[in-house]
């Protein structure tokens, strides 16, 4: 059972289970914003799948993958009860105030997947140092190069976002303020990650 766990395609076809009903529930729905989503999912497969087989991930890294993918389709497709507090007028699960008015499930994604992304940029460096014969530790300086890359790639997730406000009539984006959260919540995210590597990572041999 572990070994199927570890097998990238386990997660590849645990993927595509979700992937399918949220493109048929984004078209039926009328959700082009969702349509556009699962296609870049779709892209950034490749690069993911690339960097695996040179860096050979850390398994978790890989479910953790892909459960943000599930949780970003959730987000947008599955509504929640009427009685939970929701941020505006849309009823679906980002809007959720976890705590209300402080803590919205968005924002506890962001900071999920982008602390996941900066995890996954310390391996792809880990794996570089030991690949040209160096060892490495979670330096300041080391982290805070991963952080940058997190928040880098957290920056791009808005970029995406903006390009769907520019071309599809009604998305669930929000405007400046919760754009300006998504990025709050990326770092803090990110700098979490980088906490737990410098914990857990302290040897040279562990990712």
């Amino acid at each position: 059972m572990s070994q199927f766990l570890k097998n990238e395609k386990t997660v590849l076809g645990f993927t595509a289970l979700y992937i399918a009903p949220a493109l048929w529930t984004s078209l039926s729905g009328g959700k082009m914003e969702f349509v556009m989503y699962v296609a870049v999912m779709g892209i950034l497969l490749v690069p993911v799948l690339i960097l695996h087989r040179r860096v050979s991930l850390h398994p978790a890294a890989l479910w953790g993958l892909s459960l943000w993918g599930l949780a970003h389709m959730c987000g947008g497709l599955v509504e929640v009860p009427s009685s939970w507090s929701t941020a505006g007028d849309s009823r679906v699960l980002y809007n959720w105030w976890i705590i209300p008015e402080r803590f919205k499930f968005d924002q506890a994604v962001h900071a999920y997947g982008f602390g996941l992304t900066t995890w996954i940029c310390w391996q792809a460096l880990h794996w570089t140092f030991q690949a040209n014969g160096a060892s490495v530790r979670p330096t300041f300086g080391l982290l805070t190069l991963c952080v940058a890359a997190g928040m880098g790639f957290g920056a791009l997730n808005e970029v995406i976002e903006f390009v769907a406000t520019l071309t599809v009539p009604e998305t669930n984006v929000g405007g400046y303020i919760n754009t300006g959260w998504d990025l709050v919540s990326n770092l803090v995210g990110s700098l979490l990650a980088a906490f737990l590597i410098a914990i857990f990572a302290r040897d040279a041999s562990t990712r």
